[in-house]
């Protein structure tokens, strides 16, 4: 069994935000994969299951979304160095921009920091989707521009550069 975190803020006062860009991905991916879109509620997450592997949507808000992980990984007694794959937004890439990695530290995103501290570890899987458009950080600071809506330019280019490198990795990592 494999796990697929999205990360990001409940409520639609996010919904489109630069910070919900995990579940926004996520979204897209349970759509193309064709999963039973009856997401559950449980372990503080909205869970969407495809029989084999579990989609999450971490429901306490970002900087909690530890919780919800480490809850879900020791129910299934699963080792998150080999199970767990999350999705988030990374203001240090240009929109459009994925980077994978395997084992990092959080370079202060507070969502991946919250998962880290609570599985003791910083070795899982991960995919960054950048969302930086900003032209300087002087402009905005990120704690607020995260928290902004993309525009529909930006979703679009969204989901037709950064959906198709996720869900490739997505497809990758859960059939190994």
């Amino acid at each position: 069994m494999k796990i697929v975190v999205g990360l990001g803020n409940p409520g639609k006062k996010y919904e489109h935000t630069r910070h919900n860009a995990g579940f926004l991905i996520l979204d897209g991916i349970v759509n193309v994969l064709q999963v039973d879109p009856r997401w559950e509620k449980k372990f503080d997450a909205e869970i969407l299951s495809s029989g084999k592997d579990l989609f999450v949507k971490p429901y306490a808000f970002m900087n909690d979304s530890g919780k919800a992980v480490k809850a879900i990984c020791d129910f299934y007694k699963l080792d998150a160095t080999k199970a767990l794959l999350v999705i988030h937004d990374d203001t240090d890439l240009p929109l459009g921009t994925v980077r994978t990695t395997e084992s990092s530290s959080a370079a202060g995103h507070n969502g991946v920091q919250s998962i880290i501290d609570k599985l003791g570890t910083q070795d899982f899987y991960r995919i960054r989707i950048g969302v930086e458009t900003r032209a300087s950080r002087d402009v905005l600071p990120t704690e607020d521009f995260v928290l902004h809506p993309f525009t529909d330019a930006e979703m679009t280019k969204l989901r037709k550069d950064s959906f198709p490198q996720a869900m490739l990795t997505v497809s990758r990592f859960i059939e190994a």
